[in-house]
């Protein structure tokens, strides 16, 4: 049976000073809330929420995150909301956090409720947890059962953000269209295990129109610490459009290669979104993209500061970069959705030819 699925959260809300609404938006799902976060993504939203929870009667603990989205971490994490008796996990912070409260709250069978304070990737809206070993290499991907129930997204926070990280959801959000459109073409499925709809991929389309349009503007308005049309259209892009696209769509190479660079220490400072703008020129190469479209991703690339070559993704060691080919091209790894049967190989020759692109 050819089954098309679509996932989203329950809600989604973005705007300058939207978490001063933020009690409001939680009473229907429960009073009682444990927030996570690293000690900025706690810092800064507490006192809007911590006004806004009074209002509407919730009761909120804090718990720090250790930075890391790892089985330990989750277990950890969802023991602490346990023992307090909350029936809401709140993220505030970015994607490992965010990760860490989706799977912990799956565990517990409670509304998982986000809010991003960068919008450096695309996890918020996903019902999928990328999983970390304690030393920050990858270890895989873990499958939800259900999406966040709430995603809300305060323009005003994400404007002062710094400006790499918002620099960083746009790698990630770059992949969006071109990894969908190769499943499309193979057949594969998403990360639902079913085929897209045409929304997915609609969606996916406009989140890279809206990058190639509006993402240098964003950047600006971010250096500023300023929100304005362009920064919303961005976050909007990074955190939904990308959200909805991946997930419904489908990845490949881009995101493959993302995961097994983490192999490689000196690449370990580079950003989520960083190493995915790096693996979509190589799954563009690939998949046989047109020079015209090629260079506009890498030009868009190199106008707001992503890596398009090894040496700036920070590694020219060859047989580094091979290895992490080669655990792109195992079995099971979504570079096949590209292709069936592609090698390492294969993704070898085509990250040593961004050298020769570049």
């Amino acid at each position: 049976m050819n089954l098309n699925i679509f996932g989203a959260p329950g809600k989604y809300i973005q705007g300058a000073g939207a978490i001063a609404e933020l009690g409001g938006f939680l009473k229907p799902l429960g009073a009682r809330v444990l927030v996570t976060g690293g000690g900025t993504g706690l810092r800064i939203t507490r006192e809007a929420r911590t006004q806004s929870f009074a209002g509407s009667g919730i009761e909120q603990i804090e718990e720090p995150f250790r930075g890391e989205t790892s089985d330990g971490e989750i277990t950890r994490i969802a023991d602490a909301a346990k023992a307090a008796g909350c029936d809401i996990l709140l993220a505030s912070g970015g994607g490992k956090v965010i990760d860490t409260v989706k799977a912990a709250a799956e565990s517990l069978g409670i509304p998982a409720v986000i809010v991003p304070t960068i919008a450096s990737n695309d996890a918020p809206c996903s019902a999928l947890a990328v999983i970390y070993n304690e030393d920050g290499t990858f270890s895989r991907l873990m499958p939800l059962i259900r999406n966040p129930a709430l995603v809300v997204a305060d323009t005003e926070i994400i404007a002062r953000s710094p400006v790499r990280q918002l620099v960083s959801g746009m790698g990630d959000a770059l992949a969006t269209w071109f990894e969908a459109d190769a499943c499309q073409k193979s057949g594969a499925l998403n990360n639902f295990g079913a085929l897209r709809s045409s929304a997915a991929l609609a969606l996916a389309r406009l989140c890279l129109d809206t990058l190639l349009e509006y993402g240098r503007e964003a950047m600006e308005s971010c250096k500023k610490k300023e929100t304005g049309p362009a920064l919303e259209k961005i976050v909007e892009a990074n955190i939904l459009l990308s959200g909805l696209g991946f997930e419904s769509g489908g990845v490949a190479v881009a995101h493959a290669l993302s995961e097994s660079l983490t192999l490689i220490p000196s690449v370990h400072d580079r950003t989520h979104g960083e190493a995915v703008a790096f693996g979509l020129l190589v799954h563009m190469i690939l998949a046989g993209r047109p020079e015209a479209e090629f260079n506009e991703i890498k030009h868009f690339c190199t106008d707001v500061g992503l890596p398009v070559t090894p040496a700036q993704l920070g590694s020219t060691d060859a047989d580094a970069l091979r290895a992490a080919a080669e655990d792109a091209a195992a079995p099971g790894k979504p570079s096949h959705n590209l292709r069936p049967g592609i090698t390492g190989d294969e993704i070898f020759k085509a990250i040593m030819e961004l050298e020769i692109r570049n």
